[in-house]
């Protein structure tokens, strides 16, 4: 198979096993691209892309900006985030008044949960969601897939372990599909408070006590505290929270099994997770970033029809 079975990226929930593999694949040969001299390939050149973020974003807007300039795509930055664009019909007005300029792709960011497909209705490109609300990444978890994969080699049967404010983050709802979709086993560890209600019906098991989750898992995926989406305190204090979930370097040497750890930035360093094990050898965060660029590349290229 060479294309993908939807015209967009709207989650991962509305992709199938064959489209997961193909883009890991297809990132595998953008990340030799991006390790030569010369990084840039024309595959978009004729190609409009527009970023469009009405919230704020750093690493997962230059991630992509950086994988259209090495796709050679024509790109336009819109960036509401300090507008008052949040309801549905001066978004349709706004994306309407950026596709009389002609663009083939969107880009969005939005903080409401379904935007991206509220847009996919209306307009006629291809639309990639960048994180809608504390719904869905899937770029997230697709590097994240991939990142995985090149340390252990494969997902099926691989036990992971996502740490943290699950209930505020759309990294641990994209991240759960997919894994679960790859035959990975999945458990999320917490505090009950962050925890959904509805995790068990995901099929994805629940552990409170961080040291028994580390010892189950193979790698820990380490959320970092979303006090911006929190109107209501969730737990004491940030001070008992890294006591209780924040992995520090002592607690990852006493472990009795050798984890990789995982972060999907930005990282609150001495909050989930210490400095020493951001930067331990097991640490693959900075791989995650760079795979980013590779798996961001790989989406736009097959969205966009390429072969």
């Amino acid at each position: 198979m060479s294309h993908l079975s939807t015209s967009h990226l709207l989650g991962i929930k509305y992709l199938t096993k064959a489209d997961i593999d193909l883009i890991l694949h297809t990132a595998k040969s953008f990340k030799e691209v991006i390790n030569r001299p010369i990084k840039k390939v024309p595959s978009l050149r004729d190609i409009t892309i527009a970023n469009l973020f009405f919230e704020n974003s750093t690493r997962t807007k230059l991630s992509f900006e950086l994988a259209q300039k090495r796709l050679s795509a024509d790109v336009v930055n819109f960036s509401a985030s300090s507008s008052s664009v949040k309801k549905g019909e001066t978004l349709v007005d706004t994306v309407n008044n950026i596709l009389a300029m002609k663009v083939d792709m969107v880009v969005m960011r939005h903080s409401s949960p379904g935007a991206s497909v509220f847009l996919s209705k209306r307009i006629k490109s291809k639309i990639i969601n960048a994180g809608d609300g504390a719904h869905e990444h899937p770029t997230q978890a697709l590097l994240d897939a991939f990142s995985i994969l090149e340390s252990l080699g494969s997902l099926k049967g691989k036990k992971i372990t996502i740490v943290g404010d699950i209930l505020h983050s759309r990294v641990a709802l994209s991240n759960i599909f997919l894994l679960q979709k790859m035959g990975a086993e999945v458990k999320v560890c917490g505090p009950t408070t962050l925890i959904p209600r509805y995790i068990n019906s995901l099929g994805v098991g629940v552990e409170t006590d961080l040291r028994k989750a580390l010892e189950w898992c193979e790698v820990a995926n380490l959320l970092r505290i979303q006090l911006e989406r929190q109107d209501i305190k969730f737990f004491p204090s940030l001070r008992e929270y890294t006591m209780l979930y924040g992995l520090n370097l002592e607690l990852l040497e006493s472990l009795r099994n050798k984890i990789v750890i995982m972060h999907p930035g930005p990282i609150n360093r001495g909050v989930e997770i210490s400095s020493d094990v951001a930067d331990h050898k097991q640490s693959i965060i900075l791989e995650q970033v760079e795979n980013g660029v590779a798996v961001r590349m790989a989406v736009m290229f097959l969205l966009a029809g390429r072969n």
